[in-house]
């Protein structure tokens, strides 16, 4: 995932660019897709028409809702996929002798121009057994595009919803920042992770390959590094620093935080809470200060939080303010995080009283060190004073559970339904191509979605519509929607004329997924034990669920 390959499909008169990463090709699938085209191929069943949905099963982290992810990539594959002859001269290497040349003429013209995509909006909330895709093509070419979309949607929307979780926790009003990439796993998965943790709600990222390509914003400062790479204040050799508004100069800025930090020191509020400093680390302060006197930010716990590292930063910050600048604030990366926020942000406020600087006292407190979802909801309950956090291992990771799980069912072929039958229920496949809604109730949330067949009349607002569960005949309820939304949009229509959706820049899918998670109801969001959201079936879709389960199932015989 290095740099966006060169954009080469045009249609509709809009060009749409191929994979962000450029290893993203049809070759990027399961040898047992290319056996399968080659089988269709032999038997002369490549063309049939046929219907696949992509959905996942089971919510992750023990929630009640996923974020949707992964949409404008699996696009771009499609508006691009074409192999080359380099391609088609290992797919020949990799399958038995036997195969024709014919088949791998047909590969060379191969594109997906008579495939259509439909799809629910990139960062939707979604749920189990919910087409999130539905593929209509040749089955041939659906087959060969199976691993690539799940792959591309399972890790982004596994993520997305990562993300998500820990803002629910967090809360509105703090940052979040994404610190993941050194722990993440590989460049791609540290790239993909920084664009789904944008996405799923987070502020900002640390990752500058990742701010360059998706247009998030970036943030970081310095590490334990730099402070303890400094053993005196004689290093700085440039003392001097303008003023912010550029109208005089301070010759010896070094001079001028020594001179704040023996006031703190001695001041009436703060005389006794701390010693000396540690005065590498007042020289680490100041150096980084003078190299970002706007947007000084320090990390504080590299020798002793309240001992050195608050009254250091103090000394910085109020140097920083003669001038006419504003420090922005502190990390903390060790420690007991609830306890220090709280203690720095009493010493911040001692300052601002002591020595009348107005808003010292809020001044900006960044929590870091391997956080979850647990931390923070652990430090909302213990009381604390950060207001952003840096969150890197379990976001990126998604440490917690390690896939979504998302599958990729034939569902329709050559017009006739076709089903997926096990003894584990939950594996059932949906059949027939379908049509999903969301409805809404009195109160503006939504309140169930439900499939109906594809020539079935839509839900009407007012009008009462009975909604069953897929297999359990005794879980049903009618609904009078107060709205009714269709879930699948048409994103790709090959080279038919019907009209496409445009896809949103990263940041519009940032800001509908957190107005639509907003919107759901409290208790389908909490943390522990929260109500599952229905999905169900029309009337008729149930019938015919169970009709074709019953044809389709063989019948025993008892001896």
């Amino acid at each position: 995932m290095v740099e966006k390959v060169k954009a080469n499909c045009n249609y509709s008169g809009r060009v749409v660019e191929g994979p962000t990463n450029p290893i993203v090709t049809p070759l990027l699938t399961d040898l047992y897709q290319f056996t399968m085209a080659y089988a269709y191929w032999k038997a002369n069943k490549h063309q049939e028409r046929a219907v696949f949905d992509l959905y996942f099963r089971k919510n992750p982290f023990g929630g009640e809702y996923t974020v949707f992810a992964g949409l404008e990539e699996c696009i771009r594959l499609i508006a691009n996929f074409k192999f080359t002859e380099d391609d088609i001269s290992f797919i020949r290497e990799s399958l038995p002798g036997s195969c024709e040349d014919g088949f791998f003429d047909y590969l060379r013209g191969l594109d997906c121009s008579e495939v259509e995509v439909y799809a629910i909006a990139e960062g939707s909330a979604v749920f189990p057994k919910v087409p999130l895709l539905r593929i209509e093509g040749p089955i041939a070419v659906a087959q060969l595009l199976e691993t690539p979309l799940v792959n591309l949607i399972n890790f982004a929307s596994l993520v997305a919803t990562n993300a998500a979780r820990h803002r629910f926790v967090a809360g509105k009003s703090k940052s979040l920042l994404e610190f993941g990439l050194r722990r993440a796993q590989g460049p791609d998965g540290g790239l993909s992770a920084s664009k789904y943790c944008y996405l799923g709600g987070f502020d900002a990222t640390s990752n500058v390959a990742a701010g360059r390509l998706f247009g998030i914003p970036l943030r970081g400062t310095h590490s334990h590094a730099f402070v303890s790479s400094y053993m005196s204040p004689d290093e700085i050799i440039d003392k001097s620093l303008q003023s912010a508004d550029g109208s005089s100069s301070c010759e010896d800025f070094v001079s001028s935080v020594q001179t704040w930090i023996n006031k703190i020191q001695w001041s009436n509020s703060l005389r006794g809470s701390f010693g000396e400093t540690n005065h590498s680390e007042l020289a680490a302060f100041t150096s980084y200060a003078l190299a970002f006197p706007r947007s000084f930010l320090a990390l504080v716990d590299t020798y002793d939080v309240m001992r050195s590292g608050i009254p250091n930063f103090c000394a910085v910050a109020l140097a920083l303010n003669d001038l006419g600048y504003k420090a922005v604030g502190i990390r903390l990366d060790s420690g007991d995080l609830a306890y220090l926020s709280c203690e720095s942000r009493k010493f911040f406020s001692a300052i601002e009283k002591e020595f009348g600087v107005p808003g010292f006292g809020k001044m900006g407190i960044t929590a870091s060190n391997d956080l979850n979802e647990e931390t923070l909801d652990a430090l909302n309950k213990q009381g604390h004073e950060v207001d952003s956090y840096g969150i890197g291992t379990y976001l990126v990771t998604c440490y917690a559970q390690a896939a979504l799980g998302c599958v990729f069912k034939l569902v329709e072929i050559n017009n006739q339904p076709r089903i997926k039958l096990s003894e584990d229920v939950s594996k059932v496949s949906i059949p027939c191509k379908k049509r999903s809604y969301r409805l809404y109730g009195r109160e503006g949330y939504p309140l169930v979605d439900i499939m109906t067949g594809e020539n079935e009349p839509s839900p009407k607002v007012g009008e009462r519509i009975l909604c069953r569960h897929p297999f359990n005949e005794s879980k049903r309820a009618y609904v009078v929607p107060q709205q009714v939304e269709e879930l699948l949009k048409c994103y790709w229509p090959g080279s038919s004329d019907k009209p496409r959706e445009d896809l949103p820049p990263l940041k519009d899918i940032r800001d509908s997924c957190i107005k639509q998670l907003e919107r759901m109801r409290p208790d389908h969001m909490r943390r522990l034990n929260p109500t599952p959201y229905k999905v169900s079936v029309s009337a008729k879709l149930y019938d015919f669920i169970h009709f074709l389960w019953l044809n389709e199932a063989p019948v025993g015989e008892l001896q």
